[in-house]
């Protein structure tokens, strides 16, 4: 059974698109840490990240510093943190969440429930700064 992301990499399930390239995705977390918390991930489903073979590693850090290089030009952060766990979802991801303190990075405390259009409005924000800039 496809999991969660791969359903929204293939256009079943809808998300707030950041970026998109022939073989990643990243698009903002429903359940966001803060707002513009942005998930990365690869197209093809795999479950645990070290199970990418070393390219598609390299190439999906790649595709993440892009998105964190973005996110970083229009959000008001001091940095863009990064954070794999693995446990949530059984496809590799990337967690880029917008960091004023450390603890802005804690996944033990309460996610926020932002609406459609709060996430609307975050999604193009960050959207922008790839819309200007040759990022």
């Amino acid at each position: 059974m496809a999991t969660l992301f791969s359903r929204i990499v293939a256009g079943e399930i809808p998300c707030h698109k950041i970026l998109e390239d022939e073989n990643h995705l990243a698009f903002l977390d429903i359940m966001p840490l803060v707002s513009g918390h942005v998930l990365v991930v690869p197209k093809r489903e795999v479950d645990y990240l070290f199970d990418l073979s070393a390219s598609e590693l390299a190439e999906l850090w790649v595709f993440a510093q892009r998105v964190a290089v973005g996110m970083k030009s229009v959000l008001p952060c001091k940095r863009i943190g990064v954070a794999v766990i693995g446990l949530e979802v059984p496809h590799a991801h990337i967690h880029l969440v917008p960091l004023q303190t450390v603890g802005d990075i804690n996944f033990e405390k309460p996610k926020l429930s932002p609406t459609q259009e709060e996430l609307a409005s975050a999604a193009s924000l960050i959207c922008a700064a790839f819309n200007e800039k040759a990022i």
